[in-house]
């Protein structure tokens, strides 16, 4: 349990025990009145008794109905009435009977609790006045010219009741204030509470996502690669061994083909254990990216005897890994496309630094084909290939633009943000 909720619980059971302290002082007070006024007309005191008995009678069913009525207590003028009949009960009997004092202190506390405002010192004053009757002997003495003592008494009474009374409303406040702070400062721990464990579920929300997320990052990175790596070079192999078993050149031509394919299987081999440990690729590692492209263009040109070239413009510098893995990447996969639909008969490969992008094209005299022809993973027709290569190029906020038509060639455009080497993507 919170600190707050103890107070608040602590408030709250000292409230009932001063509520039922309060509850039964009108019976107690009256009953010890009674008690000795009795035990004063036993002693020989003058006083009409039945009178006495009768209104003790009158203000014990006074006092039992208006208590057992708890909804009549948030009504001010009738408990304004009840609070009158209390004093002209309790004065009467003040009046036959000094000893009643005792009694009508019971007054103030009514005052406090049944009075709303200024009424409140109305009746703490009519309460003091009747127990300054009590406090001189009783009417009798008033009556004998001890009228100056009663007034003397009255205002003393008064002045020192006012002033404890007013304390006493004070302290009330104060703790009416703290146990409504209480409230609401655990109403404010359990919307908090509340809002952690909303924040806790969200963040293992979050992570679950992220992981998730994470996953999915990876499947598409190991799918990309093993595309652009294992699958090209396998299909690169394939045609090699093709072409030197077709080959009608005889055993020298054959040789330089299966050369070809032997060469290729090194190669996607490094790239695929670069790839499972999340290397970037070899030619990378060891050139910058206009050499690495230049050289990929040369031998795919040697191998499929197509002519191609690239041309670099503006101010080659090195650029983040992911940037330069992405071009690369775009030139291989566009390259490849060439060799397997085109039948074109040249490629020409622009790759342009430029302030703030850099960007490769490719674009080739093939046949060509219809660019909305059909859609696949929500990109431009080629199968996974140009998927993949989208894939690369929007996960650094790029773009992939593709122009082609039938008869009329192909022209791929990958435009990246210029990150530098060494900065965050």
């Amino acid at each position: 349990m919170s600190i707050e909720a103890e107070l608040r619980e602590e408030f709250d059971r000292w409230e009932r025990r001063e509520y039922a302290v309060i509850n039964v002082l009108p019976y107690l007070l009256l009953a010890a009145s009674t008690v000795v006024t009795l035990l004063q007309r036993i002693w020989g005191a003058q006083m009409h008794l039945p009178a006495v008995l009768g209104l003790t009678l009158a203000t014990t069913i006074w006092v039992v109905w208006f208590h057992t009525r708890p909804q009549w207590h948030q009504d001010g003028p009738l408990m304004g009435l009840y609070y009158a009949g209390l004093m002209v009960l309790g004065g009467s009997l003040v009046a036959l009977a000094p000893w009643y004092g005792i009694f009508t202190f019971v007054g103030y506390v009514h005052a406090f609790l049944l009075l709303r405002g200024r009424w409140r010192y109305v009746g703490v004053a009519a309460t003091s006045m009747v127990q300054a009757v009590s406090y001189v002997g009783g009417l009798a003495r008033i009556s004998a010219d001890g009228w100056w003592e009663w007034v003397v008494v009255a205002l003393i009474t008064i002045v020192l009741a006012g002033a404890f009374f007013h304390f006493a409303d004070m302290g009330h406040q104060r703790n009416h204030q703290q146990k409504r702070a209480l409230s609401e400062l655990h109403e404010a721990n359990v919307k908090l509470e509340e809002a952690m464990a909303e924040n806790a579920g969200l963040h293992a929300q979050l992570l679950v996502q992220a992981r998730e997320a994470g996953v999915l990052d990876e499947r598409q990175r190991m799918a990309r690669e093993i595309h652009d790596t294992l699958a090209q070079g396998l299909a690169g192999i394939i045609t090699q061994l093709q072409a030197a078993e077709q080959s009608p050149d005889g055993p020298a031509v054959s040789r330089r083909h299966v050369t070809n394919a032997i060469n290729l299987a090194r190669e996607s081999l490094t790239e695929a254990r670069r790839t499972v440990h999340a290397v970037g690729p070899a030619m990378l590692a060891e050139a910058r990216l206009p050499d690495a492209i230049s050289d990929v263009t040369r031998r795919w040109s040697e191998a499929h005897h197509i002519d191609a070239m690239l041309t670099t413009t503006g101010d080659p510098r090195p650029m983040h890994a992911d940037v330069e893995v992405t071009l690369l990447r775009a030139a291989q996969e566009a390259l490849t496309n060439v060799a397997k639909h085109a039948k074109a008969s040249r490629v020409g490969l622009t790759l342009s630094y430029m302030e703030d992008l850099v960007t490769l094209d490719v674009r080739d005299d093939g046949v060509g084909f219809e660019p909305d022809a059909r859609r696949v993973n929500g990109s431009t027709t080629g199968g996974f290939g140009l998927a993949g290569m989208r894939q690369r190029v929007q996960r650094l906020a790029g773009r992939l633009d593709i122009e082609s038509e039938p008869g009329g060639g192909t022209a791929i455009s990958a435009t990246v943000p210029a990150i530098p080497a060494g900065a965050r993507p």
